[in-house]
């Protein structure tokens, strides 16, 4: 055997060698798919702790100013709605009648 086929031959066997070790690698560090939940994403808004301490002061104001009041001052109450129709007399349906099929028999000789 000539010392170039050695050549060829071993860098063959490190090729196939570093793509076996890429694939393990891979395996290890994340590339196949995720299940679940994406990972934040960091947009670099990080807040500081004096203005998140601020917001969680103002929140906790808000709430204890809306959970202090038993019920709201100064609210009409809005009109009772009737809860049922009054019923329709018989001639008022007989003509309701008569008033649609006179326009289901118009609408058929357009068509």
């Amino acid at each position: 055997m000539d010392l170039q086929n050695l050549v060829n031959e071993l860098r063959s066997e490190r090729t196939r060698i570093d793509r076996a070790i890429n694939a393990l690698e891979g395996i290890g560090l994340g590339r196949r798919p995720r299940r679940g939940r994406p990972p934040k994403a960091s947009h670099g808004r990080n807040m500081s702790a004096a203005a998140r301490k601020r917001i969680s002061a103002a929140m906790k104001r808000r709430w204890a100013t809306w959970k202090g009041k038993s019920s709201p001052k100064n609210v009409k109450a809005a009109p009772k709605k009737p809860g049922r129709r009054v019923p329709m007399s018989a001639a008022a349906k007989k003509r309701l009648s008569e008033l649609m099929k006179a326009r289901w028999a118009a609408r058929k000789t357009k068509t």
